[in-house]
């Protein structure tokens, strides 16, 4: 066995986008960037490209567990990083290795981006979805969902409420982007914890971007597997998205990656 040190290994459990701007490969490529290893678990199939997606087949759900189970007796899973999930079956599955990692090792980090929808615009939230999504809060380290997934899941009309109701629900944090509802020239992500909060601010960018927030997600989770206090690991996977926004890249017909 080699005595070198080995990069800390974050599980990934996301869906795959064959434009390889999202999902597992955008994971991929943002876990590396901070220094860890991706075990990737994929969760759904998807038929999208850089415009839209237009369907998802969820992957089997015996299917999906053996391999999470599989690779957890293999690895040390230092961090774990949840996004889209397909369908609210595959909620439940994730639920059910969620219930045996943590019940092996309670303080794993977990990162939960929930995707309700595609950039395109494309309804990604089947019925049951966002109950299948508040049953793994409890498991939850930090939330990142955007200002309107925020207030679906806590079906809240004000976003301050829809944190503190997400809270309440079970996980330690929730960090709300503001991108997709930012005002002017700047963008806020806000930090919601019990009895703290906190605010970033960054300059608005013009262009529309495919694969942020699986980006953001898996910095996170990155930055937590290494052992970062969890408003550096922000402050770093936040700084880094920034970076990856301005350095993207236009290979299509739609958004940027």
């Amino acid at each position: 066995m080699s005595s070198e040190i080995q990069p800390a290994v974050v599980l990934c459990l996301s869906g795959h986008d064959p434009s390889g701007g999202a999902g597992i490969q955008a994971d991929i490529e943002a876990v590396a960037a901070q220094g860890c290893h991706a075990a990737t678990v994929i969760t759904c199939l998807t038929l999208q490209d850089t415009r839209n997606v237009q369907e998802l087949v969820p992957v089997e759900a015996d299917l999906f567990k053996r391999q999470v189970r599989l690779i957890s007796q293999d690895y040390s899973i230092a961090a774990i990083k949840i996004g889209l999930l397909g369908s609210p079956a595959m909620a439940h599955s994730v639920l059910e290795v969620l219930d045996e990692l943590k019940g092996q090792d309670s303080l794993i980090p977990v990162v939960l981006d929930p995707v309700l929808a595609a950039g395109g615009g494309a309804e990604l939230a089947q019925r049951g979805m966002i109950a299948g999504i508040r049953q793994l809060l409890p498991h939850v380290t930090l939330l990142t969902p955007n200002r309107q997934e925020a207030r679906r899941l806590a079906a809240a009309e004000i976003t301050a409420d829809a944190a503190s109701d997400l809270l309440t629900a079970g996980c330690q944090a929730v960090l709300v982007t503001g991108a997709d509802e930012a005002e002017g020239n700047t963008v806020i992500n806000q930090l919601y914890q019990q009895h703290q909060e906190r605010q970033w601010r960054y300059p608005k960018l013009t262009g529309r971007y495919h694969g942020s927030g699986c980006t953001l997600a898996a910095s996170i989770a990155a930055r937590l597997a290494l052992g970062d206090p969890l408003q550096l690991a922000l402050e770093s996977a936040q700084a880094y998205t920034y970076q990856t926004l301005l350095q993207a890249i236009n290979p299509g017909q739609g958004q940027s990656i």
